[in-house]
């Protein structure tokens, strides 16, 4: 099982947020934010109904694991006409940056050589991807 450390934020729809240091969030849990993002605002039955034809996945297991990204700081919820609705803190690119972020601090110990190895050997880029990397390579040099 795969957990990746992030730091995140914790507060409720228009609440002042405080940082975390260390949360942690795992495969499932990133599954569930990856379909947040991209379907927002969604209710538990919403995601629940997508895992359950994608994968089994119950619907209180989905509760559960919604709840968590509420009390981690990656999930706001609201009651809309007596149903909560929940939505991304952040965008999916600022919580990326983040995530990769808190990877490299923390899993390579702040060394960027072996994600930069990885990316010119082993990662499947298109050649957008590489000409999209050259240019923030170039944009830094200045």
């Amino acid at each position: 099982m795969t957990t990746i450390v992030v730091y995140g934020s914790v507060g409720g729809m228009g609440k002042k947020k405080k940082k975390l240091r260390g949360v942690r969030i795992g495969k499932g849990e990133m599954e569930v934010l990856r379909l947040v993002q991209g379907r927002h605002p969604v209710t538990v039955r919403e995601v629940a109904d997508e895992l359950a034809a994608t994968r089994g996945v119950g619907r209180t297991t989905v509760l559960n694991v919604m709840s968590r990204l509420v009390k981690k700081g990656f999930l706001a919820r609201k009651m809309v006409e007596g149903v909560f609705v929940y939505v991304p803190r952040e965008s999916p690119g600022k919580q990326l940056r983040d995530l990769i972020g808190d990877f490299v601090r923390g899993t390579l110990g702040g060394k960027l050589m072996p994600l930069v190895a990885y990316l010119a050997d082993d990662a499947d880029l298109t050649e957008e991807e590489v000409a999209e990397l050259k240019k923030v390579v170039e944009g830094r040099k200045e």
